[in-house]
């Protein structure tokens, strides 16, 4: 074996890594979260976590990825500890999946079908269509099946120029040695270990030793120590990923660890015990692809079958190992209400965006408390609802600075055209929802005014203020369920209602401008009534952006300005229909000779 052939291997094992790198992050992208999502809705059934585990693993084609994944679900509380051991377990049963695919390229025969089965032979066709949907088509959906192709077919380019690189080590005597060194079960196991570690996946550790079949020199007696060091080395990326998180996080990444641990102490002490009395003679056979797929997946599959029983057991270890405080023990853990944008998630651009929009749900829903809690207090102000009305505006300012910048780190990453246009309305309505608690912090500043200055409205000012007040209510409930549930019919009602209100802001200040004239308002509360007004207007402003906002997002080639303009017109029927029942339920009392008042009434 020369230089050459040594950069094969190299360029080789750079194209399979890359392979597997695309082909995960095209079906990842083909699922559209679906599978994340399956994970977080998971019930406590053990046999069921188990089948997902295996089931979402295969699909993503790895097992680090799977564990980070429910790593960051405990860390943000979405998934119980004892829930995900069943997933972690059944996450190394999925990892084999790659095994066996690879296994395929040991198919040797001369009818066309069956050497159609190789993935040498189909491979080529595979990324020639994938090439054609990732060029030739708009679609997304047909983008990401063409890159799961294409990631498959340079996969086993990889592969393939792996096991032709090191098809010349066969003839190197210090090449057997060493991988005779290695048939010590000890160091054998160390070997698989520190190499999963390095390269951070149990599959393509394997796909390695699979390379490694085409020397011939490869025995079961060396391949099965390497295969058990390897489930051990893939718990690496989990260990890291629960570095900085919270104590559960931690105990769900021990699990990995302990069961992956205990799995293979326990399997080989009975294969080699066994072994020692009753000798088995395919160690000393030259190992193949399929031979390893099937030492892998038995391994896995035992293991899992042996451990599952005892998965409490395993989250005691893991809990002994990272025990709580007296004073976390004592005391209650309040819940963190931004533990979904937990930094893990960026690297599934789709859960993260799901996780953002359940965050964003939950910032309308205070903004909307915030706002209805200051209406009230509009002629019954308190001091304790008061400050209750600041302490939620504080909370929403927290979840647009924390939003914000946990949209703008998932902006960078590779996010499919549907997610790239839901962050950015996202980014858009964020804002307004923040800007609607800034107005009702405002008047609560009114009403606290108007309550120690003993002012007061005249009922006939009150009625006026009540159905504006009623208008408005009915507009932000309208606005934030059609954000919230993403119904843009719902949306298209929210216009028509704004431009009532801006009828309603205009009457209302014509009054209040005669009563002035009158005499039978002072300056001092006209400037409160015009303060109230002026915020009850902004906030359906803010309300129109959203629900325009929303609209824009879901319906392609959307002009904002010629949607308004459009939805204006006079011949515009629906819109004139809607307007024309707001008004209706919304009509002020006849205007009437104001008849009297006191100095602090308007």
């Amino acid at each position: 074996m020369d230089i050459f052939d040594l950069l094969s291997m190299i360029g080789g094992l750079a194209l399979f890594l890359y392979g597997m790198h695309i082909m995960g992050d095209g079906l990842s992208k083909a699922s559209g979260g679906k599978l994340e999502k399956i994970l977080e809705k998971l019930t406590s059934n053990p046999i069921k976590a188990v089948l997902l585990g295996a089931g979402v693993t295969a699909v993503i084609q790895s097992s680090s990825a799977t564990t980070v994944m429910v790593v960051g679900f405990v860390n943000s509380g979405i998934m119980k500890l004892h829930q995900a051991v069943g997933i972690i377990m059944g996450a190394n049963i999925g990892t084999t999946a790659t095994s066996w695919i690879l296994s395929l390229t040991g198919i040797e025969s001369n009818n066309f079908w069956i050497k159609m089965l190789k993935p040498t032979s189909f491979s080529p066709i595979l990324a020639l269509i994938g090439v054609i949907f990732i060029m030739f088509t708009k679609k997304e959906k047909k983008h990401d099946i063409g890159l799961i192709m294409v990631g498959f077919a340079i996969l086993m380019t990889g592969m393939s120029a792996m096991s032709a690189a090191v098809e010349p080590l066969a003839d190197v005597p210090e090449f057997t040695n060493i991988l005779t060194m290695f048939s010590n079960p000890i160091l054998g196991m160390i070997a698989g270990l520190v190499l999963t570690a390095i390269i951070q996946s149990s599959s393509a550790s394997v796909g390695i030793l699979q390379a490694l079949c085409a020397t011939g020199t490869l025995t079961y007696a060396t391949a099965f120590p390497i295969i058990m060091g390897q489930n051990i080395g893939t718990c690496v990326t989990a260990m890291i990923s629960s570095v900085g998180a919270s104590k559960n996080a931690r105990r769900a990444a021990l699990v990995h660890l302990y069961f992956n641990i205990i799995g293979t102490v326990i399997f080989m002490a009975v294969f080699y015990l066994i072994h020692a009395f009753v000798p088995f003679a395919f160690l000393g056979d030259s190992a193949s692809a399929m031979g390893i797929a099937v030492i892998h997946t038995v391994f896995n599959v035992v293991a899992t079958l042996l451990l599952l029983p005892f998965g409490r057991g395993l989250e005691k270890l893991a809990c002994l190992t990272v025990r709580d405080t007296k004073e976390e023990l004592e005391n209650v853990v309040v819940p963190d209400e931004f533990a979904l944008l937990d930094e893990r998630f960026l690297d599934k651009p789709s859960l993260a965006m799901e996780h953002c929009k359940t965050v964003t749900n939950n910032m309308a829903e205070l903004s909307k408390q915030s706002l209805f809690a200051a209406l009230n207090l509009v002629g019954n102000f308190s001091e304790n609802q008061a400050m209750r009305v600041s302490s939620m505006e504080d909370r929403v300012d927290r979840y647009e600075d924390v939003l914000g910048t946990y949209l703008m780190k998932l902006s960078s990453r590779d996010l499919s055209e549907k997610d790239s246009e839901e962050l950015s309305m996202l980014l858009h309505t964020i804002g307004n929802f923040e800007r609607i608690s800034d107005h009702a912090c405002n008047i609560t500043e009114t009403a606290r005014e108007m309550y120690d200055k003993e002012m007061a409205f005249s009922e006939k000012a009150k009625t006026e203020m009540n159905i504006f007040t009623d208008a408005l209510k009915e507009i932000v409930t309208t606005t934030f369920a059609s954000f919230q549930n993403e119904d843009i019919e719902l949306a298209k009602t929210v216009e028509p209602l704004e431009e009532v209100i801006d009828d309603l802001n205009m009457e209302l200040k014509s009054r209040h401008v005669r009563r002035l004239t009158q005499g039978t308002c002072t300056i001092e509360l006209g400037f409160v009534h015009s303060d109230l007004l002026t915020n009850f207007e902004r906030v359906s402003d803010h309300c129109s952006n959203i629900a325009v906002c929303l609209i824009q997002t879901k319906l392609e080639g959307f002009d904002t300005h010629e949607y308004l303009d459009t939805m204006k017109r006079e011949d515009n029927a629906e819109f004139k229909r809607r307007y024309a029942e707001y008004k209706e339920k919304y009509q002020l009392p006849a205007r009437g000779k104001v008849t009297g008042g006191t100095e602090n009434q308007a």
